[in-house]
């Protein structure tokens, strides 16, 4: 019996196995690429077969300033007055503002660079979208604001009856509009045409008003509930959510994050965070370990409401209710999460204090696959003007002299010392004396940076904030307080403004330039290298998908400049194909076979392949070490638009084209270069 060489099955089996490696990864890049187009497809799976597959996530590109229109600003830092060693810090500082004002105003996406040219620093501020370029430079050229704020002790104001009647007629009417899309979407209208004529919430809106797997974790209680009793498939009435009225629908489910519920007792000491006790930290420490061997299941409740520090879960016995990752404190996470159900562990020591841990259960909870109808209703906060708990005390960056970082000298822990002024003094004594026993807030542009609890009435103008501070957290907080104490003027060199249509048009004008170009070169292959060319151009539409793909999974910025850079990696991936298909095509004239010449065509191209496109990754990773923001952006695509390029072309290429040549066998072709049959 006549049987094939086991190696030659073998080789095939590969090639085969390449080919759908091949084609697998061009599916799943276009998905990623297009996910509209693949979920309208998995909804009429869904719709015929009750599947309940995913949908593919929605995940925008991001675009730059050019593409999406905006403003560009650029400011000089003005740092005469600041010592040298101190200017790098405090331009930084400056940069932290900026971002902190500028994610204020609701700008998507902004970039804040820094730049030293000389002795000069720049500070670049790009803000992708923004409709009010005027408003954007009065709020970043403001100095920065730092403030101390005592607790807002006034009761919040109440609606009037007027206001009331309001409130009363728009959830109202809210409620209608929610029980028609409910009759809507009974009567045969599809999902998401309702979403589109019904739901206010904008994100899901755009996917057809899907919103993916929910847990009780992440989700509104009312909406996993119904989920829980109900199934796939199945709509609901119109529920009444925190968010609204909403009408949802049940997809499929999967297991979710593992749900902990657990009781503590805190030991905190002096110098933990957000401590009031007078214990040391070895007292804390042996404390912890007493109640630690005399705590058991039937106690722990007793023992909490009589030791714990904590002033919130102490007096319920400890008691911490049902929470999953994320919600605790990273030391005290870790060990809840490791420890058995049933299990008192301790102690474990995080900044706030000893834990003595008693975990009660442990269960895997579910995820349901939910799509909703969302029609918002008002709230009494939404009408009267937000209750601030903080307010303010006159005192503020102006009475600062100095922040440092220094250490408390009988434990070594690390703190930040404050300096006032006279008039600062005076007004911290005052302070401190009405709120003794009482946190007082540090506020830095309107954030609370540092919540301290007042020990005693500081009457010598200077203070220290005492935390679990390492000394990067300490510096960062001497710094920001310094730069709001000694503000670093800035000054605005440069305003450029890009309208939105202006960016539309450059963007469609780029793919079409993009999309043409791409066809010629595929055409042009196909015409002239015939099959060989035919295969390098399918490679070149999976070279074009995978970029598009990891441009999106990393959140590369997409300008003009990159989109150059990206074109001209199209170059690099030809070039790449011209020299192994004249390679090949000089092994098919001097007489080899088909395989023997696609195997030479690849070897004797690759060292020139190999040295042309290191050649561009250096000279293009040098322009990225060294160039303004447009040459990096270009840089960066070019990058990575070659490494993918000499992939595809060596590669996927050569996988295509040994998969062919096993149908020709040493058969030679006119589909073949070089071949006079």
């Amino acid at each position: 019996m006549l049987r094939k060489p086991k190696q030659t099955t073998n080789v095939r089996a590969k090639m085969r196995w390449g080919i759908a490696a091949i084609f697998g990864l061009l599916l799943v890049a276009a998905a990623f690429d297009a996910p509209q187009v693949f979920n309208k497809g998995i909804d009429a799976v869904n719709n015929v077969a009750h599947f309940g597959i995913p949908h593919v996530p929605n995940r925008p590109f991001r675009l730059g300033l050019d593409l999406r229109g905006g403003a560009q600003l650029i400011y000089q830092a003005d740092l005469k007055d600041i010592p040298f060693a101190d200017q790098g810090e405090a331009v930084n500082g400056v940069r932290d503002v900026i971002e902190r004002r500028v994610n204020s105003i609701g700008v998507s996406e902004p970039q804040v660079q820094t730049t030293k040219s000389g002795e000069n620093y720049r500070l670049l501020v790009e803000l992708p979208g923004v409709n009010d370029v005027n408003d954007a430079i009065n709020l970043i050229g403001e100095t920065p604001i730092l403030e101390f704020r005592e607790q807002n002790t006034e009761p919040p104001r109440q609606l009037t009856s007027e206001e009331q009647k309001q409130l009363d007629a728009y959830n109202a009417d809210a409620k209608k509009r929610a029980q028609d899309a409910l009759k809507a979407l009974r009567s045969g209208k599809s999902f998401e045409d309702v979403v589109n004529q019904y739901s206010e919430d904008q994100l899901s809106r755009n996917n057809g008003g899907y919103v993916g797997f929910i847990n009780l974790e992440n989700a509104d209680s009312t909406i996993y509930e119904w989920a829980k009793s109900h199934k796939q498939g199945e709509l609901s009435g119109v529920l009444e959510t925190g968010e609204g009225f909403v009408i949802a629908k049940r997809g499929g489910e999967q297991d979710g994050p593992v749900q902990v519920t657990a009781s503590h007792i805190l030991l905190c000491y002096l110098g933990a965070r957000s401590c009031d006790a007078t214990m040391t930290k070895a007292e804390a420490r042996a404390k912890a370990d007493e109640l630690f061997t005399q705590a058991n299941a039937n106690n722990f409740a007793d023992l909490a409401k009589e030791n714990s520090t904590d002033q919130i879960s102490g007096p319920n016995g400890g008691d911490l209710g049902t929470f999953g990752r994320g919600a605790m404190i990273k030391e005290f996470e870790e060990a809840v999460f490791a420890a058995k159900a049933g299990e008192i562990i301790g102690p474990v020591e995080t900044p706030l204090g000893f834990h003595i841990i008693y975990k009660r259960g442990e269960e895997i909870t579910k995820e349901y696959e939910i799509s909703h109808v969302v029609v918002r209703t008002q709230s009494p906060e939404d009408i009267l003007p937000e209750f601030n708990p903080w307010k303010v005390t006159g005192l503020s960056g102006k009475q600062l002299d100095r922040a440092e970082v220094v250490t408390d000298p009988q434990t070594g822990a690390v703190q930040v010392s404050l300096q006032f002024d006279s008039e600062g003094t005076k007004l911290f004594e005052d302070i401190t004396r009405r709120n003794l026993g009482q946190p007082v807030a540090i506020f830095l542009d309107g954030d609370a940076i540092s919540v301290p609890t007042v020990q005693s009435i500081i009457s010598g103008g200077q203070a220290v904030i005492t935390g679990s501070f390492t000394i990067p957290e300490a510096r960062l907080l001497a710094q920001r307080l310094n730069t709001g104490a000694l503000p670093v003027p800035i000054e605005l060199v440069s305003q450029q403004t890009i309208g939105p249509t202006l960016g539309a048009v450059s963007l469609a004008k780029s793919l079409r330039a993009g999309t043409i170009g791409l066809l010629l070169v595929m055409v042009f292959l196909t015409l002239y290298y015939r099959l060989p060319g035919f295969l390098a151009s399918l490679a070149l539409g999976l070279y074009i998908a995978l970029t598009l793909a990891i441009f999106k999974l990393i959140g590369a910025t997409l300008t003009l400049s990159g989109i150059t850079g990206l074109i001209l990696s199209i170059g690099m991936a030809v070039d790449a194909n011209i020299l192994i298909f004249e390679r090949l095509k000089e092994e098919l004239r001097i007489g080899k076979s088909l395989k023997t010449a696609v195997n030479e065509g690849f070897a004797r191209a690759w060292t020139s392949i190999y040295d042309g496109n290191v050649a561009t990754i250096i000279t293009a990773a040098l322009l990225l070490a060294m160039g303004v923001s447009f040459v990096k952006g270009f840089a960066f695509t070019l990058i990575i638009g070659t490494l993918l390029s000499m992939f595809t072309a060596v590669t996927v290429t050569r996988v295509l084209l040994q998969v062919v040549v096993s149908w020709f066998g040493d058969k030679k072709s006119f589909l073949f270069l070089g071949s006079k049959e």
